[in-house]
C-alpha cells in the first residue's frame, strides 16, 4: 500500500484491525470478479440474530452503468473522492424475518457487523473500503425498486490505495491526519444498579 495509517493502540490490537481506516484516494485499478467474491463471502459468516442473515450486498463495478447510477446517489461531499474507486457496494438490510411481517430489531447491527468483515477482508487483500452513510436513500429505493421489507444502509467504497497528493482539500488534510479514538474510560461504563 502507499499509505498505511496504523494506529497507535494503548492495548496489544489485531495488525488487521490497527491497519484498518478508510481511505478516499483510490487508484482506478480494477478489483477482480474472485476478489470481490471473496469479500462477500467473508461478509456472510458474520453473526446474526437467530441466523437470518439480514444483509443484501448489490455491486457496481467501475465503468458499468450501474457504477454511475450508485455514484449519482452520492451526496456532493462524497463524489470527488468516489471518482477513482474501482467499486460502489450498496449495503442493504431486510427488515423483517423471513416471510413474516415481524420487525428484526437486531437488523442494523448484524449488517453493520456483515460490513466490517467485509472491510477486514478487503483490506487482508491491500484492498481499502470507506463506508458511507452520505448518499440519498429514498432515491435508491425507487431507482432499484426495492422491496418494502428491504433498506438501504450504507454505501461502500472500494478500491486500491492511491497517493494522497491527488486529492482536493479538505480531503487531502483528512488522508493524511493522525487517527485518533476515544480513551476506553470514555466510552466503557460502569453500570449502576439500584
Amino acid at each position: 500500500m502507499t499509505h498505511i495509517k496504523k494506529a497507535e493502540t494503548v492495548h496489544p490490537v489485531l495488525d488487521i484491525i490497527k491497519t484498518r481506516w478508510s481511505p478516499r484516494s483510490f487508484s482506478g485499478k480494477p478489483i477482480s470478479k474472485e476478489d470481490m467474491n471473496t469479500m462477500l463471502e467473508a461478509a456472510s459468516w458474520s453473526f446474526s440474530g437467530r441466523n437470518e442473515q439480514p444483509w443484501r450486498y448489490m455491486v457496481a463495478h467501475k465503468d458499468t452503468d450501474t457504477f454511475n447510477s450508485f455514484f449519482d446517489l452520492l451526496f456532493p461531499g462524497n463524489k470527488p473522492w468516489n471518482k477513482n474507486s474501482a467499486a460502489l457496494i450498496l449495503s442493504l438490510g431486510k427488515e423483517t424475518y423471513g416471510d413474516t411481517e415481524e420487525i428484526n430489531k437486531s437488523m442494523l447491527n448484524d449488517v453493520g457487523a456483515s460490513n466490517m468483515l467485509l472491510t477486514l477482508q478487503a483490506n487482508s487483500m491491500d484492498i481499502c473500503s470507506h463506508i458511507m452513510e452520505g448518499f440519498d436513500k429514498e432515491k435508491a429505493k425507487s431507482l432499484l425498486n426495492l422491496d418494502k421489507h428491504l433498506v438501504p444502509v450504507v454505501m461502500i467504497s472500494l478500491g486500491y490505495l492511491d497517493h494522497a497528493d491527488k486529492l482536493e482539500e479538505p480531503f487531502k488534510t483528512r488522508e493524511t491526519s493522525r487517527r485518533s479514538r476515544k480513551k476506553l474510560s470514555e466510552f466503557v461504563l460502569t453500570p449502576i444498579i439500584s
